[in-house]
């Protein structure tokens, strides 16, 4: 998966019936206006970002675990993901310009800030090359590699299970904090946490931690469901 599927006829690419839609002038048709084509695309375009930024969005910490290919879209996916773990034979690629196409929505924002702007990250977008697990590991886009494919799945459970174990109130706080000051200034991250803090300090969990036993996720209450209005 690369970003869009090229044939499906809701981008204005191809008709329903797979032909590519003559861009020829035929007398002023508003259709068939370039301009007026990409305001009509855009909207479709952050509709599929929205769908990627849903896991960057979801309060709680995703764990994407990652087994055989990686390509295009999978990318796009997994760098939206708080913790990314990769089974040994798993294999990265931002293949979008070896497609013809700049990856819309998300590597191209996402990954840079995960694994540093430098020339690496720029190499393997510009390329589209292939990469493996450690190489994926050494440039900090995976945390782990795990023992094998069949622990895969076990070891990424296990790291969820680790944070469910905490209080829901630090670890939603945490996310928030963290996303947050990815794309501000440290001054502006310090003010935000201060003010989130400012009432999350007042929750009983930190009492319960300290009756509790460490990671008996009983010790702290769920959040409940959201409210409704």
């Amino acid at each position: 998966c690369a970003g869009i599927d090229l044939s499906d006829p809701s981008f204005g690419l191809v008709d329903a019936g797979g032909d590519s839609v003559d861009n020829g002038d035929d007398g002023g048709n508003a259709s068939d206006d370039v301009a007026r084509k990409a305001l009509r695309f855009r909207p479709k375009i952050l509709e599929m970002q929205r769908a990627f930024t849903a896991l960057e969005a979801c309060p709680v910490p995703v764990v994407a675990i990652i087994q055989g290919f990686c390509i295009g879209g999978g990318v796009d996916l997994i760098t939206a993901a708080d913790i990314r773990i990769c089974s040994p034979g798993a294999v990265f690629s931002v293949r979008e310009a070896r497609l013809g196409l700049a990856a819309d929505v998300g590597t191209l924002q996402r990954l840079p800030k995960i694994v540093g702007f430098g020339s690496r990250v720029r190499e393997l977008i510009f390329t589209g090359e292939d990469f493996g697990a450690a190489e994926a590991a050494r440039i900090g886009l995976v945390s782990r590699i795990a023992t094998s494919d069949e622990t895969l799945f076990r070891e990424g459970l296990a790291i969820a299970q680790r944070i469910a174990s905490n209080s829901p109130v630090a670890v939603r706080g945490s996310k928030l904090s963290l996303n947050y000051s990815r794309d501000h200034t440290v001054v502006d991250g310090l003010e935000h946490i201060a003010t989130h803090n400012a009432g999350a300090l007042i929750t009983d969990d930190l009492m319960s931690s300290f009756a509790g036993k460490d990671g008996d996720a009983s010790r702290f209450a769920p959040v409940g469901p959201l409210s409704r209005l």
